[in-house]
């Protein structure tokens, strides 16, 4: 191979490498943290979008329900995968499968392996705050409430009695909380919030309504459940918790 040809060569890999970079780069949202988010994570968009691996071997170490058991999964992004199930639910059958950062559509990919296949009663699903904020592009709420609906008619197939979560408040009173509420239109959650009181009640659905329970009088979630303005602190899931409690327990009723 000549000097030319070699020249043609390294340009062509050169440019090609430039072109990809484009495409695997996601374009600026304007909030700066947010784009540093989204960068760190385009290993998993392209290798694993669902983050199936996350449980796939809990899930294939999981036995079936015991007779008799009412077993519920948690479903959600980092406000459920966070919280400690097994202290606010001592003693239930309470699974949790939630991934911190996760959207709709990345909720949707693993529904089969994380809640149709671990067989349950219940699945309760708290998500839609990252969808909002972007974390995986731009969604519009129609492309939301959609992925919602998709995952509602999956368990009913399957007659899993579905739980919708409202999305919870979130709030700009701290330096830690600025970036989060900045991505989180206050309007745009009200507007899903109805969006699945809605679907729910036409859909002979339980609607958890956590959002009034946490909102203040400013329309913004109480400064004091929240040291971020988005994830719930202890005294937050001690809120949620019995609200989930009674949520689970009318589904329950309704299976029976």
């Amino acid at each position: 191979m000549n000097a030319c040809s070699r020249f043609l060569v390294a340009t062509t890999v050169f440019l090609t490498c430039c072109a990809f970079a484009q495409q695997v780069t996601p374009p600026s949202t304007g909030h700066p943290s947010l784009d540093q988010y989204r960068a760190s994570r385009i290993a998993v968009y392209m290798d694993d979008f669902g983050q199936l691996a996350r449980y796939r071997d809990a899930n294939s170490s999981l036995k079936p329900p015991a007779a008799g058991e009412s077993r519920v999964v948690f479903f959600g992004d980092s406000i459920t995968d966070v919280w400690k199930l097994e202290e606010y639910f001592p003693g239930k059958p309470y699974i949790n499968r939630g991934i911190g950062g996760q959207t709709t559509p990345q909720m949707l990919v693993r529904f089969r392996q994380d809640v149709i296949d671990l067989q349950p009663q219940v699945v309760v699903i708290l998500a839609g705050t990252n969808d909002i904020a972007g974390n995986t592009g731009p969604m519009s709420l129609a492309d939301i409430e959609g992925n919602y609906a998709s995952m509602a008619e999956f368990a009913r197939l399957h007659d899993i009695r579905v739980v919708f979560s409202s999305i919870l408040p979130v709030h700009n009173y701290t330096p830690k909380s600025q970036e989060f509420f900045a991505q989180r239109s206050p309007e745009k959650i009200l507007q899903l919030n109805r969006w699945l009181k809605n679907y729910s009640v036409a859909n002979a659905m339980v609607y958890l309504e956590y959002f009034s329970r946490m909102v203040d009088d400013k329309g913004l979630l109480k400064r004091d459940l929240a040291e971020d303005g988005l994830h719930p602190n202890q005294a937050g899931y001690k809120i949620m918790a019995p609200l989930a409690a009674a949520a689970i327990e009318k589904a329950l009723a309704g299976n029976r």
